[in-house]
């Protein structure tokens, strides 16, 4: 199975959105450098953001979301994110009226379920999980065994919670990535078990 990763854009005081969902400025490091990341030409980082992120990107097979962001995204208009092969929405409710069956998006009740299709889907591949509610409640559950953070250097001062309402302490092993790049800092931890 693949490793399992929690993952966002985050202000320095740890928000992934401000308290009307919006992101404001946490993706202008996706636009500062002059290094392609995918074939739209929109997304350009520097170097060091590039070999950082693209080998990231291209070893993740599933992404799992919450409703909530799937529905903030309309559902990426039936294509996962960043060449993803495959998304599962944890909801209690189905597939939107009219949505594509043949879009490869699952949706699943509960963050055990998703989690275990996630895993179905992913193989040997990375399963990255959206930081907020739903990534607090998977890292809560045990489930997730790395946490990674484009911290970049904003103060939002309230909002959405990279680790959504997680109230307990979680032990992380020290960063064994730090890198400094154009209007982000890069971090990964290994989560304690």
């Amino acid at each position: 199975m693949g490793k399992v990763v929690m993952y966002s854009t985050v202000s320095v005081d740890g928000f992934v959105a401000d308290e009307n969902d919006m992101p404001g400025p946490l993706f202008d490091w996706l636009t500062s450098g002059d290094v392609p990341l995918d074939e739209s030409g929109q997304l350009k980082v520097s170097q060091t953001s590039y070999d950082y992120t693209r080998p990231y990107w291209d070893q993740i097979g599933t992404m799992v979301a919450g409703r909530h962001v799937f529905d903030m995204t309309d559902g990426w208009d039936g294509k996962p994110p960043g060449g993803m092969d495959h998304v599962v929405v944890v909801t209690h409710r189905p597939a939107p009226e009219g949505w594509d069956p043949e879009a490869p998006f699952h949706f699943v009740n509960g963050i055990e379920a998703a989690m275990a299709k996630a895993q179905e889907l992913a193989g040997d591949r990375l399963v990255e999980v959206a930081a907020g509610d739903v990534g607090g409640q998977i890292l809560a559950a045990g489930l997730v065994d790395e946490v990674r953070m484009d911290v970049v250097p904003v103060v939002f001062g309230s909002g959405k919670r990279y680790f959504g309402s997680v109230n307990a302490q979680h032990l992380l092993e020290d960063p064994d990535v730090v890198l400094q790049a154009n209007r982000v800092l890069h971090l990964r931890y290994q989560v304690r078990h």
